[in-house]
């Protein structure tokens, strides 16, 4: 599937990198838990998230996501757009809650991609996302 089908199919709009609509998407991940992300996405993933802080664009950078679809309605600030630009990852927005635009996906034939991550590492990202997610918010 491509960007561009996913963007019809949410009836989604491009935040950046529209000239990327033809970058081909393997597997599909929704979730707010970025250590979730980093546990079981693989292979030329699309992202859905309402989690619109820097930590969703440092996560697909590492994880091979090629495009960030924000749920809900949400909109990232200019500072995310940029980074996502920088790095050539396109954002969608839709107004699609998490689990209807995930289902639309799937059955337009998108699929979930797990890896076996240990039980350690798992816990280790997730205690790590929170000490990000508290600096961001608390940046004293």
């Amino acid at each position: 599937m491509k960007v561009n089908e996913i963007k019809e199919i949410l009836n989604a709009e491009f935040l950046c990198c529209e000239d990327m609509g033809n970058i081909e998407v393997h597997t599909a991940c929704g979730s707010d838990m970025m250590s979730d992300v980093l546990a079981f996405v693989k292979d030329k993933c699309v992202l859905l998230t309402g989690l619109t802080n820097t930590q969703v664009i440092r996560t697909a950078e590492m994880m091979d996501v090629v495009c960030i679809v924000f749920i809900r309605g949400k909109k990232p600030g200019d500072d995310i757009l940029e980074m996502a630009i920088g790095k050539g990852i396109p954002i969608l927005a839709t107004e699609r809650r998490m689990f209807n635009a995930c289902g639309l996906l799937y059955t337009n034939g998108l699929r979930g991609g797990l890896t076996s991550a240990p039980v350690e590492v798992i816990e280790q990202s997730q205690e790590q996302e929170w000490e990000i997610i508290n600096k961001e918010e608390n940046p004293d």
